[in-house]
Formats: structure tokens, sequence, C-alpha cells
């Protein structure tokens, strides 16, 4: 996570985007066996982590396998309700008046995997090390808390220095887990939650496997087992499906998709995400600092013919995606226009731009060849730089040292970013902050709402960016499988609810 800003590097999902956001883009037989509790759930995922340490490694990876399904914080969010916030280990909470105090009423019950009982003390001591330690992972959401307190045992109290609406949803990420106080457990390749599953073996570079718990507190998990299998190469992760070696596989290539199909088996489903692809302008850098070079460079690109170029896509037109607050669909705010893209340049003095894109090498060559083509028609040359990863990191993301970059950004209510000057996108724009100052200090949702929507109108004005598409990867989901989630699966995954009918 990079503030709060988680940054997709994998190529297998550039395309899987989907474009429409339908649930379903085709249908099979519904489940005809009852339920077997004693099944196994086996899943193609395409992106492995590096370690099961939760608190100290980044990457979608580890949230996607174990948040909801091994760890758990206070509360959690449900992305097939617009990422409500809901219940976890807190049945209830309060809100003071002045958005100031946070009230926990913590679930009785609960025992974590090794079978100790989870305590008020728990919960303290792990959100106060969270806030305490830089070193875990999104530890600045709790910057703002000033105390965390436990007045009996089943209490837990957290009052914030200022208001923050975000806070709850800043809960349902890796900040928030709660982990047992003086917990001994080799976090690196093991792990001690509270989840419906646990995890039994891991098979490094091939597989997860997760377990039911059945001491957890809920309702025990409609599987025995679930296998996370790990296949990067899609060829294979299709072979896999249309053999039958797994039940449900994610990321699906669009272009093998008929042969899943084919087999009668699987439907292919697809959901929101909150994946943005975005092409980020230097805002700090000449000639970028020219609002009618950036917007030219946006008139340039046909939007809906570069979302049929990666087979299947969705628009974006703005800053904020459909699942996050402040969504607005900003479509025809900047229509493709390549006539006004060159006046515009004309006006601006840069008739022969050149600039360089500065792009991972993770992702495909499809996007960057269509920019240089799109650029080229109206008189500006596109150099592209492929650069590992660790090097985008430095160069663009820690030294902004680029003119154009491309990364997708998964994370939700992110928007933060056009707030922040320092920020590599370089905005700095002083109307978008206070108004994404008063979105977060208001304790009025639909008021923030309002707030950030006329933020993101004013950063989508100025051509901050150009916001090219929103992911929504397909899934091919077996025909024996019931209750899989849709939304946001590249970052959750929570699969308690699962069930596999007996053939």
């Amino acid at each position: 996570m990079l503030r709060r800003t988680a940054l997709a590097t994998s190529a297998l999902l550039i395309g899987a985007l989907l474009l429409t956001s339908c649930t379903a883009s085709s249908s099979g037989p519904a489940p005809s066996g009852e339920a077997d509790p004693d099944a196994t759930l086996t899943v193609r995922l395409s992106l492995e982590p590096s370690n099961l340490d939760i608190r100290h490694t980044s990457g979608a990876a580890l949230e996607q396998a174990l948040i909801d399904n091994v760890y758990q914080g206070l509360v959690t969010r449900d992305g097939d309700q617009d990422n409500e916030i809901v219940p976890a280990l807190a049945t209830a909470w309060n809100v003071s008046p002045d958005g100031l105090t946070y009230t926990f009423t913590l679930r009785q019950g609960v025992t974590f995997h090794d079978g100790s009982a989870l305590t008020a003390d728990d919960v303290v001591t792990s959100l106060q090390t969270a806030k305490d330690d830089a070193t875990i992972q999104n530890s600045a959401d709790l910057a703002n808390v000033a105390s965390i307190s436990s007045p009996d045992a089943s209490t837990v109290v957290l009052t914030l220095a200022k208001p923050n609406i975000d806070f709850l949803f800043g809960l349902t990420g890796r900040a928030g887990l709660i982990f047992k106080n003086g917990d001994t457990t080799a976090f690196q390749t093991a792990e001690n939650g509270t989840g419906p599953f646990r995890v039994q073996t891991w098979n490094t570079g091939q597989s997860l496997t997760l377990a039911r718990y059945d001491g957890y507190w809920g309702d025990k998990a409609g599987v025995a087992q679930v296998v996370l299998d790990y296949i990067p190469d899609q060829s294979a992760a299709t072979n896999a499906a249309v053999s039958g070696d797994v039940d449900v596989a994610l990321e699906i290539d669009p272009e093998l998709q008929s042969q899943i199909e084919g087999t009668g088996n699987f439907t292919i489903e697809s959901g929101l995400t909150t994946d943005k692809g975005i092409l980020a302008f230097n805002n700090q850098r000449a000639p970028l600092t020219d609002q009618r070079v950036r917007e030219a460079l946006r008139l340039a690109v046909d939007h809906n013919a570069l979302a049929e170029t990666l087979i299947t896509a969705q628009p974006l037109n703005g800053p904020i995606p459909p699942l996050d607050p402040g969504y607005e669909d900003l479509t025809g705010s900047v229509s493709y226009n390549p006539d006004r893209a060159r006046e515009l340049l004309a006006e601006a003095g840069a008739d022969n731009l050149s600039l360089t894109l500065t792009i991972p090498n993770v992702y495909p060559g499809t996007l960057a060849t269509f920019l240089v083509s799109s650029y080229a028609d109206v008189g500006v040359k596109l150099q592209v730089k492929q650069v590992d990863f660790s090097t985008w990191l430095t160069d663009v993301y820690t030294n902004h040292d680029y003119d154009l970059s491309f990364v997708r950004h998964v994370e939700a209510r992110d928007f933060g970013n056009w707030a922040d000057p320092t920020y590599y996108f370089g905005f700095d724009n002083t109307e978008v902050q206070n108004l994404y100052a008063q979105s977060l200090a208001t304790t009025d949702a639909q008021q923030s709402s309002d707030l950030l929507a006329e933020a993101a109108r004013i950063v989508d004005d100025q051509d901050a960016a150009d916001w090219l598409f929103l992911s929504a990867p397909r899934a091919a989901v077996g025909t024996h499988v019931s209750n899989f989630p849709k939304n946001s699966l590249n970052v959750r995954l929570p699969l308690a609810d699962v069930t596999v009918s007996s053939e």
C-alpha cells in the first residue's frame, strides 16, 4: 500500500476488464445437489503473497487471501453491498455527536485459532501497536487516534484528535486487524487469527490451503477446505478450469473465455472494483503545468476505443469509482476530439511536444501502443520507458521524476491523494484540499459525499490526470458453487458463505 493506495502490478488483470458492470455475462444451470459441508473449494488466483505476515508485508494478495477468512477487525466491509461497514469482532458501535468518540461493544465467545479467548486487552494492544509502529501496514490510518481504552471487558473506546468520517472504513483494513497480545506465532509462515478459516498448509509457489475453524464464533464455513491455487499463466489457468481442477477461476483471459464456457460447467461473472487505471500527469513539470496541454492529452485519447482494444474495459471518466462515496458519472466532461487537442497544443506553444511515459514492465504493451498512436495523431511524440516496479517506486512514486506514468490504483477511498500536493501526482489545489478536509470532518455521510463529489469535479475540470478505465475482472464460477462474492475480488475474497454442491 502506498498512502492508502495499493498499486496493482499484475499483467494478468489488465486483460480482464469488463465493458459493463453487470454481475453475470453468461449463465449456466443452477447448482442441483445439496451443499456438501465436507467439500473442498479450489480457487485459481494469479498473485501469490511473498509471506503470510499481513501486518508487515505489502501487496493485495495478502488481503485477498487472509482478511475476513483468517484475520478480522472490529468491523469489516461488504463489497457486494457498496462496501457497507458491517460488524465483525464488534457487535455494535456508537459514534458521539461530535464525531470524536467511537465506542465498540465486543463480541462474546470469540477465540483465536490456538483456542485462546479474545479479550478487550487484545483489541486495545493490537490497535495501539498498529498506531505506534510505523512498520505496520496502514499504520497512518490510526494516526488521528488520541486514545484507546477499555472501560470494561466488553467495551473498547477510541477517541480521535479530530473528526474523520472515514475512520471506520480505515478500521476495515490492516491497521484494524486484531491479534492476540504477546503472540509468539511466526507470522511469516503461520497465523493465529479469529476468522472462519485457519491456514492449514502453504505450498510456496503453488497453493495456500485454508481449513474450516470449528471453534469459529459465527456460522461455520460452508466448505471444509479452500485451496487457493496460484496459477499466473492464463493458458494454464484456462486448462485447469476446463479439466475441472479448479471450481472457480478469477481474472480469466477474455480471449480464452470461450474454452471455459464450452464446458457448460461455469458461469462467467463480473463485478465492480475500485481498481483505477490512471495515466498520471506530472502537474509540477512543464509543459504539464499548463492545463491546456493536460486537456489536449485527454482529448487525444478515444476512451471507448481503448476499452475495445483492451478487449473489455469500463471507462471511468473521473477520480472516484462507483463503489466510493462522492462518485458522480462524469461521462462527457472530456470527449474524444483530436482537432480540439491540436488547437490547445498550438495555443500552449506545444506543437512539437515530446513526452516520456514511464510504465512498469508488468503491464502488457497494448496500452502504451495505443497511447503512442493516439498522441502521434495530434503531434505529440511519446517515448515509452518500461521499468521494473521497484524502479518505478523510486523514480516516479518517490522522486517524482517523470512526465507521464501509468499504474493501477486498486485501493478504495483514496481520493485524498488528489488533496495531497506531495503525492506523486503533484496536483496542488487549495479548494480541493479544503473540500476534502471538510468531507472528513463532517459527521453527515451525505454531506461528506457531496463535498467529495464537488472536489472530484474540480480535479476533473483541471485535467489533473487521465482516468483511462475501471477494472472489473471476469471470474469463471462453477455451476456447483453458490454464494461466491462478486465485487472487489482483487483485494477481498470472503469465502465463509460459499458452498459447493454434491454431484
